[in-house]
């Protein structure tokens, strides 16, 4: 909307509108593996807690503003979610501070002809004027705000409830009971089915299932940032909660799209993260070896190949690449039918944990969004 800043889903953490280049996009896939166009009903489901939803399902964060700062076509991103439907793709996944607020509107509109055969998932917590879009510093949880942001919400998704609400970053001035509590209310009003957390601390997420069962975390996850695997996914296996992997391409990188010629936009966040610079880069990039190499094996795409790795860690796991192109979609949701056999699965497991991933994910001032843990009630 026209006055409103853009925020995407890192520019948002770093606090400003950061851009990153363009990204190569894969090759064109005819492998009988991956072929096939399942109606909805047919395809691979998996559960977040007691949420059914399509084993991948589709990030729009982008579809307001790609991460190179251009505007998309808004017909064309009707076009990908409505395609994507009919791929198979159930779980589309938004956020108010995605625009901030047009993604949700451009999802709302999208999903009316088969809103009650899908799962709509969007987010609160920054803080973010509801009247005028402008970000204010920091985040807000309070419960008045997560009241007024979710009935925005449900316009804006042209929808009477909400599938499933993350907090989308812990707020260190609201202890998480009193979240816990709001969302709570929210559910016996019939606007919240499920509700989730992102990025949170262990803690944190201890204390929120123990006081309304957490459906759905969302942390970033991928062949190229493993830091889940040491303490949040057994937890959320001991808690019964589903994981959703937000970047499982690794901001494009899986897919092949950035070598040492790569040159970073302006303002491209990329440029702050050391995983993708100098010998880090060098060496992170064995990464992209390995998987060219078990796409050629298996007939697909590396990208296919990163999301089905990411499926075949936990039958819970599912992830939400986004994409603001037709041809990216479609390949994207074609890893729900690629599947690795035990044998397969085991060496390609110790194949991508013999790579030392060199460097840090995101800046310092950025990562202090991640892990954060609620305070306690006075």
């Amino acid at each position: 909307m026209t006055g409103q800043p853009k925020i995407g889903r890192r520019a948002l953490l770093a606090g400003g509108a950061l851009a990153v280049a363009p990204l190569i996009a894969p090759g064109t896939i005819a492998s009988a593996q991956v072929s096939g166009v399942p109606d909805a009903s047919g395809a691979d489901r998996r559960r977040l807690g007691s949420l059914e939803v399509s084993s991948v399902g589709l990030g729009v964060q982008n579809m307001s503003r790609t991460y190179q700062t251009t505007i998309p076509n808004r017909p064309e991103m009707i076009r990908i979610i409505r395609a994507a439907y009919d791929q198979g793709v159930t779980f589309f996944d938004s956020a108010e501070a995605y625009g901030p607020f047009e993604v949700e509107r451009i999802l709302g509109e999208s999903a009316q002809p088969f809103r009650d055969k899908v799962v709509i998932a969007t987010k609160f917590g920054w803080n973010i004027d509801p009247e005028t879009g402008r970000r204010l510093p920091g985040l807000n949880s309070r419960p008045d705000h997560i009241r007024t942001v979710v009935d925005a919400m449900l316009k804006r998704l042209r929808t009477d409830r909400i599938d499933l609400l993350y907090q989308h970053r812990v707020d260190p001035q609201v202890p998480i009971e009193d979240v816990a509590g709001t969302i709570k209310e929210l559910k016996a009003q019939g606007k919240v089915l499920h509700w989730g957390l992102c990025e949170m601390g262990l803690n944190t997420l201890r204390r929120a299932h123990a006081e309304l069962p957490v459906a759905a975390v969302q942390s970033e996850y991928s062949m190229l940032w493993r830091g889940p695997e040491a303490e949040v996914l057994p937890l959320c296996e001991q808690l019964g909660i589903g994981f959703v992997p937000w970047s499982p391409l690794g901001v494009g990188f899986l897919t092949g799209a950035i070598d040492m010629r790569t040159a970073y936009a302006e303002g491209d966040i990329r440029k702050n993260e050391t995983r993708f610079s100098g010998e880090n880069l060098t060496a992170n990039l064995a990464l992209v070896t390995l998987l060219r190499s078990w796409a050629e094996r298996k007939q697909a795409s590396p990208a296919q190949v990163a999301l089905a790795w990411l499926l075949g860690q936990k039958p819970w796991i599912v992830p939400i690449p986004g994409t603001t192109q037709m041809a990216h979609m479609r390949e994207n949701s074609g890893a729900m039918r690629l599947h690795f056999t035990p044998d397969e699965l085991n060496a390609l497991n110790k194949a991508v944990a013999a790579i030392a991933i060199k460097g840090d994910r995101l800046p310092p001032a950025v990562q202090a969004f991640s892990g954060a843990e609620a305070p306690m009630r006075p």
